[in-house]
C-alpha cells in the first residue's frame, strides 16, 4: 500500500515522536491545529469520516502485528491512503496519553464549523455545554447526542477542551459523526438561534415545567392532525436547542434566564439530581422521540 512509509520507527526519543505526544497537551493542540485518536474504535470512526473530509486524518501508527488481527485497518488505510507509520510498542508508548495504547493511534485536524453554518442548515436538535469541565461527562453528552440524532453540540467558553485525549476517548469515536464547535460566547449562540427560530429549552432540576409531561403532551398532538402546543408551553417536537450546566452549579441563572423554558426530569426515587450526562440523554432522546413520531 502506497499510503505506508517502508521505515519502522524505533526511536522513542525522535523529534517525531515528541511532536506526536504533545498534542495531549492544550498548548500542542492550538499550536498545530491537530489531536490525538486513541484506540482502534476512535481511529477507525476517524479514518471513515476522512472518506468524506480528506483533510481530517493526518497520519496513522500502528505496531506491528496489529493489522493482521484487524483486517478491517487494512482497507480503511488503502481507501484513505492516509500516511501510516509501522511502529515498535516503545515508540507508540512515548506518543500516547494513555498508560496501555491498543496498538494504534491518529493525528487528526481539529475541525472549525462556523455556528452560522450549522445553524443555517435547519437543525432540529443541538446539545449545547455551558461550563461543563469534565472530560468523560462532556464525552458522554456528546455521544448520547451522537446516538440520538442531534444535528450538532456546542461547548459555550468555560467548558473543557473536547479534544484533550480523555475527552475524545470518551466520546468513543461520535466526535467524527457530527459536528462540534468549541469555545462559544454564550450570549451569541443565544442571539443567533432566536434569529433563526430555535426553541432554547434549559435542562433544570428546578424548572417549571416536567418532561414527562411534555413528553405525553407530543405524544397526544402526534394523534392529533394540526393541533398544535398549548400556550406558554414547549414542544418537544420542535426545532430545539438543549442547555446543559456546570456539573457542580448546573445553570447560571442568565443561562436560564436565555431560554425559552427551564424543564425539570423528574425524579421518583431518592436521588437528589441527576448527573449531567444522564440528565443530557433523557433529554435528548425525549426530543429525538417527539421529533421522529411528529413525522
Amino acid at each position: 500500500m502506497s499510503s505506508f512509509s517502508p521505515e519502522v520507527m524505533t526511536n522513542a526519543r525522535a523529534e517525531k515522536v515528541k511532536a506526536v505526544a504533545r498534542l495531549a497537551n492544550r498548548k500542542g493542540r492550538e499550536a498545530t491545529g491537530e489531536f490525538l485518536v486513541e484506540g482502534p474504535q476512535a481511529v477507525r470512526e476517524a479514518l471513515k469520516a476522512h472518506l468524506t473530509d480528506d483533510n481530517l486524518v493526518q497520519a496513522v501508527y500502528v505496531v506491528g502485528g496489529f493489522l493482521e488481527s484487524h483486517e478491517e485497518f487494512e482497507q480503511l488505510l488503502d481507501q484513505t491512503q492516509v500516511p501510516t507509520r509501522i511502529v515498535t510498542g516503545e515508540v507508540l508508548h512515548a506518543m500516547a496519553d494513555t498508560q496501555t495504547p491498543q496498538g494504534i493511534l491518529a493525528v487528526a485536524a481539529i475541525a472549525q464549523p462556523q455556528l452560522s453554518e450549522v445553524l443555517a442548515a435547519k437543525p432540529k436538535l443541538i446539545a449545547v455545554l455551558c461550563r461543563v469541565q469534565d472530560p468523560g461527562n462532556a464525552g458522554t453528552v456528546l455521544r448520547a447526542a451522537d446516538a440520538a440524532g442531534a444535528d450538532a453540540v456546542i461547548l459555550t467558553k468555560g467548558s473543557v477542551d473536547i479534544y484533550n485525549p480523555k475527552a475524545v476517548r470518551s466520546t468513543v469515536g461520535s466526535i467524527f459523526h457530527l459536528p462540534v464547535l468549541s469555545n462559544i460566547e454564550f450570549e451569541h449562540l443565544v442571539q443567533a438561534a432566536k434569529a433563526t427560530g430555535n426553541q432554547i429549552l434549559a435542562a433544570d432540576g428546578y424548572g417549571a415545567k416536567n418532561l414527562d409531561e411534555l413528553q405525553d403532551a407530543a405524544v397526544l398532538r402526534a394523534h392529533a392532525s394540526g393541533e398544535g402546543p398549548e400556550a406558554d408551553q414547549p414542544a418537544l417536537e420542535s426545532s430545539t436547542i438543549w442547555l446543559f450546566g456546570n456539573e457542580g452549579q448546573g445553570l447560571e441563572e442568565s443561562e436560564k434566564q436565555a431560554a425559552d423554558h427551564a424543564v425539570a426530569v423528574p425524579l421518583y426515587g431518592v436521588a437528589e439530581s441527576l448527573n449531567v450526562g444522564t440528565a443530557a440523554t433523557v433529554c435528548l432522546y425525549a426530543s429525538a422521540r417527539a421529533q421522529r413520531s411528529a413525522k
